[in-house]
C-alpha cells in the first residue's frame, strides 16, 4: 500500500513539474514577441534618382540615419527612371519592406494602387495625398521657404534679373516658383516683374520649366538661356535636373540657389557657385515616420502639411561668403513674420497675382 502511495506521489510530482515547465515555455514566447521589431524600410525614388543631391537624397539620408539611431534594416533603394516604373517598383519594395517610402507627386496614383493591394504593409508618400488607411501623406509649404530664398536673391542681384528653373509643372513646383517670386517682389520689384506670371497658367519671362526631374542637359540649357538673358542668380526646383543648372552657373561664372537639401554639401562639386539652398527636410519626415511605425503610433489615412512653423522648410546652414549679412537678416525677419502670420505667402499663380508685397525692415 505504501509502495502504491509512493508511486502515486511521484506521478503527481511529475505532472506538476510538467505543468510548470509548460507554463515557463508559454511565458518565454511572449517575452520574445515583445522585443523591439527590427523593421525593414525601403525607398522608391522618382526620376531624379537616389543621388540627385536634392529631394530623393534627403529621404535616403533620413533612412540611413535611422539605421544607426533606430536600429532598422535599410533595404536597397529602387530608382524609377520612367513614370510607368512607379507601380511595379512600389509593389516590389512593399513585398519585403514593412514601410515603403515613395517620393514625388507623380507617384500618387501608383501609390494608391499598390497600397490597396498590399494592405498589410505601411507606406509614406511625400508631396502627394493618398487617402488609404495604410498610407501617411506628407506635403510641404515649399512656398514659405522659397519666399526666404527670394528675399535674399532680390537683395543680392546686380543685374535686376533673376531666373527660376522648375522640373515638371504642377502644384508642388508651382509653390516653389510662386513663393520665390513673391520674395523677390517684396524687396526688389524691378527684378520681380520679369518673374511674375502673365496669367494663372503662364509663367513669367525669367521662369523656365524643363519637364524633367532627371535630365541634367535640360537643366543646363534652361539655365544657360536665363544667364544669357542677363540673370546673375538662378533658383532651381528641378531635382536631379538642377545639377545641370549648377553646371551652367559654373561654366558661365554666375550664381545658383540650391533646393531640398543643403546642396553646397550634397553637390559639393558646385559649392563655389551655390549661394545657399532652400532646405526641405524630407529626411526628418522619413525618420519621424519610421519612429511611428516602431512605437505603434503610425496613423495611416492622415495628411500632414509642414512649413516654416514646423521647422520643415527654410534656408540651409551653408551660406556662400558672397551673401551679405543684411540680406540674411532680412530673410530672418521674413521668417519671423511668416511664423507669426503677418506674411501669408502665395502658393499659386492666382494668389501671386493678387499678392500685396509686405514691408520688410
Amino acid at each position: 500500500m505504501n509502495k502504491k502511495r509512493l508511486i502515486a506521489t511521484l506521478a503527481s510530482v511529475a505532472v506538476v513539474a510538467s505543468l510548470f515547465a509548460g507554463c515557463a515555455g508559454k511565458n518565454e514566447t511572449p517575452a520574445g514577441d515583445n522585443k523591439a521589431k527590427k523593421i525593414k524600410v525601403g525607398l522608391v525614388t522618382d526620376q531624379g534618382g537616389v543621388n540627385d543631391g536634392s529631394f530623393n537624397q534627403s529621404a535616403n539620408e533620413g533612412i540611413t540615419k535611422a539605421v544607426k539611431d533606430l536600429g532598422i534594416e535599410k533595404l536597397n533603394p529602387i530608382e524609377s527612371k520612367q513614370q510607368d516604373a512607379y507601380e511595379p517598383n512600389l509593389k516590389t519594395m512593399s513585398g519585403t519592406a514593412d514601410l515603403t517610402i515613395g517620393c514625388g507627386f507623380m507617384m500618387m496614383q501608383a501609390m494608391e494602387n499598390v497600397s490597396k493591394q498590399v494592405t498589410d504593409k505601411k507606406f509614406l508618400i511625400v508631396d502627394a495625398v493618398v487617402n488609404q488607411p495604410n498610407v501617411l501623406s506628407i506635403t510641404y509649404k515649399e512656398h514659405e521657404g522659397s519666399f526666404l530664398a527670394g528675399v535674399i536673391a532680390g537683395k543680392m542681384t546686380k543685374t535686376n534679373k533673376i531666373g527660376f528653373v522648375g522640373g515638371k509643372e504642377g502644384d508642388v513646383i508651382n509653390r516653389f516658383e510662386c513663393g520665390f517670386v513673391a520674395g523677390v517682389m517684396t524687396v526688389n520689384p524691378e527684378a520681380g516683374k520679369l518673374l511674375m506670371p502673365k496669367d494663372e497658367k503662364t509663367p513669367g519671362q525669367m521662369v523656365k520649366y524643363v519637364d524633367s526631374f532627371g535630365d541634367q542637359g535640360k537643366g543646363y540649357e534652361a539655365a544657360k538661356l536665363l544667364y544669357n538673358a542677363g540673370a546673375d542668380i538662378v533658383y532651381h526646383a528641378a531635382g536631379g535636373a538642377g545639377l545641370g543648372v549648377f553646371k551652367a552657373a559654373k561654366d558661365m561664372g554666375k550664381y545658383a540657389i540650391g533646393v531640398d537639401s543643403d546642396q553646397a554639401v550634397t553637390a559639393k562639386d558646385y559649392k563655389d557657385v551655390i549661394l545657399y539652398s532652400m532646405e526641405k527636410r524630407v529626411d526628418v519626415a522619413a525618420i519621424d515616420t519610421i519612429k511611428a511605425v516602431q512605437d505603434g503610433s503610425f496613423k495611416g489615412g492622415t495628411h500632414k502639411v509642414l512649413g516654416i512653423k514646423e521647422g520643415a522648410v527654410g534656408i540651409a546652414p551653408t551660406i556662400h561668403k558672397d551673401v551679405p549679412k543684411d540680406a540674411l537678416d532680412l530673410s530672418k525677419k521674413a521668417e519671423d513674420d511668416i511664423k507669426s502670420g503677418k506674411i501669408n505667402v502665395p502658393g499659386t499663380r492666382k494668389e501671386l497675382l493678387e499678392f500685396k508685397a509686405p514691408e520688410l525692415k
